[in-house]
């Protein structure tokens, strides 16, 4: 038999080889699809376990002339990507979005959500690769690329019980602090996880949601109560030196905060049987605490340059809340931003309350710190699969980065799926949903929301000025990232598919869709 001429046996074994190949190649490609479920919701979850999870990938930047695309839908994509050719001409769509790069605004920090105390038992009741697949996907390079973390400082709605870490009465010298066991076995080990997955340092905000009981003039963590006595007295005194003792403590496990809040919604703890963790200030009480106390702590400790946030509330208060604080030359020179909630975000337009504070305040940035879904009492709890959902969350996010926001951070960054444990049955949504029994968690159509942003928007990407030719329902903003690519965010909220196409002078048109109910991201190199 001629050499030339291989045996049946022979060719049988190019073919099974081939086969399995293909087979292999197949298995590597469907192990980055989302396994979709359907709860009745609107849209899907995706389900991921220890094996098995949906994933993007690294980026790879397209050269200069293409364009990347990433959509996620009400129908079902997710973070689906297409590349195609940036054209030399117009493709004549009646609706054009012009970049306009030398309109520049803020620069990006990033983006991201908490390590609660429920956060972290719904993380850790899953199976050491599930907790490793979940982490991964907030904090890896393959995941959404979440960059801050806040972290409760003590107790709070979302935690099993009430404490903090000074529960010992009259001790001013605060001699008995301790951290909590939920911080030592839960919270303090996810973290140090986190950073070790995180292709950059994570940006660690701390937030107290009430001091010591015997601090307060109403003897309980709960309820209407302030700190008793006058800023520049012994329990506000007392009060700024457990901010720094809590940095002291958390040091000694390899983390260090960029910054601090200066109390978590100061104004539920004016308001008559609010039902858990509140400390009242209002803002002159707030002013005078930073320029007297907080302000002086921080400086004097081992953290002068830990960064000191205020308001840490709804952005209805603003710009009141900043013009009381921001004015006086004694608090203002300790602060370096303006931290923002969420809710009741209808009630108030963001160029009154975002604007018209970043205009009168160049010099102290906005932070969005906390927002969930599922916290409404007409729409409340765990949805799984809510696509209206999603909408709210990429709709007040670019809502707030066209407000000079230059942050955005979730809540709990994993609840169960009642929407807790929340000791005051609080319970509301989170991006990812835990389901301990089946060892898998689901993410949330909101959790594609915040990586349309988090994976893209990296730190240092400044905004950029961006106009529509035409009225369109689209919601738009778009950035210049460091490297000096750009990133345009396009919602649809709308029930048509919309055409358009996007002029950037620097290379050209991009003819694009936005699907009915979308969320699309475009990415190109300018150079």
């Amino acid at each position: 038999m001629a050499l030339s001429s291989p045996s049946s046996a022979f060719l049988a074994l190019v073919c099974l080889a081939a086969a399995a190949a293909a087979a292999a190649t197949l298995s590597s490609d469907s192990s980055n699809k989302c396994l979709a479920r359907n709860f009745g919701h609107g849209s899907v979850v995706c389900e991921c376990n220890s094996t098995h999870c949906d994933s993007v990938g690294p980026l790879t930047l397209s050269p200069v002339g293409q364009y990347a695309s990433y959509l996620s839908s009400m129908a079902g994509s997710r973070l689906e990507e297409s590349r195609g050719p940036v054209r030399v001409n117009s493709s004549g769509a009646g609706l054009r979005l012009t970049i306009v790069p030398y309109q520049k605004y803020q620069k990006i920090r990033g983006f991201g959500g908490a390590m609660t105390d429920a956060a972290a038992i719904n993380i850790l009741s899953l199976s050491p690769g599930s907790q490793d697949q979940l982490l991964r996907q907030y904090f890896s390079k393959d995941g959404i690329g979440y960059s801050v973390v806040r972290v409760p400082m003590a107790s709070c709605d979302f935690s099993t019980r009430l404490y903090t870490y000074a529960d010992t009465p009259g001790d001013y010298s605060l001699d008995n602090f301790t951290l909590a066991p939920e911080d030592i076995n839960m919270k303090i080990p996810l973290l140090q996880r986190a950073q070790a997955l995180s292709p950059q340092p994570l940006f660690l905000l701390a937030s107290a949601w009430s001091s010591p009981a015997w601090l307060k003039d109403n003897g309980a963590l709960i309820g209407k109560g302030s700190l008793k006595g006058q800023p520049g007295g012994k329990e506000h005194k007392t009060w700024a030196q457990y901010y720094v003792r809590f940095l002291e403590e958390y040091a000694k496990y390899n983390l260090s905060f960029w910054a601090l809040t200066t109390g978590n919604e100061p104004s539920a703890g004016l308001m008559t049987n609010y039902s858990f963790q509140a400390l009242g200030f209002t803002p002159e009480e707030q002013r005078d605490w930073v320029a007297l106390d907080l302000g002086p702590a921080l400086h004097a400790s081992a953290y002068p340059h830990t960064h000191l946030l205020i308001l840490d509330d709804n952005r209805l208060l603003l710009p009141h809340w900043a013009k009381v604080v921001l004015n006086d030359v004694h608090a203002g020179r300790y602060i370096h931003g303006v931290a923002v909630h969420w809710y009741m975000d209808r009630f108030v337009p963001a160029e009154i309350s975002l604007g018209t504070t970043a205009h009168l305040y160049p010099e102290y940035y906005l932070f969005g710190t906390e927002a969930c879904a599922g916290w409404s009492p007409v729409d409340r709890g765990v949805k799984l699969g809510s696509w209206e959902r999603a909408e709210q969350y990429a709709q007040d996010i670019i809502q707030d980065l066209n407000h000079y926001v230059v942050g955005w951070t979730d809540w709990n960054l994993a609840l169960d799926l009642s929407g807790g444990p929340n000791w005051v049955k609080n319970f509301v949504d989170s991006p990812v949903i835990v389901d301990a029994k089946r060892d898998v968690f689901y993410k949330q159509p909101t959790f594609y929301s915040m990586a349309h942003f988090s994976k893209f928007l990296w730190e240092g990407s400044r905004r950029v000025g961006v106009s529509a030719s035409q009225q369109t329902n689209l919601e738009f903003s778009a950035f210049i990232r460091p490297d000096g690519s750009a990133v345009l965010i396009v919602l649809n909220r709308s029930s048509s598919v919309i055409q358009f196409e996007v002029w950037d002078p620097a290379v050209g048109f991009i003819p694009c869709t936005a699907p009915a109910r979308s969320l699309l991201t475009l990415a190109w190199n300018t150079h």
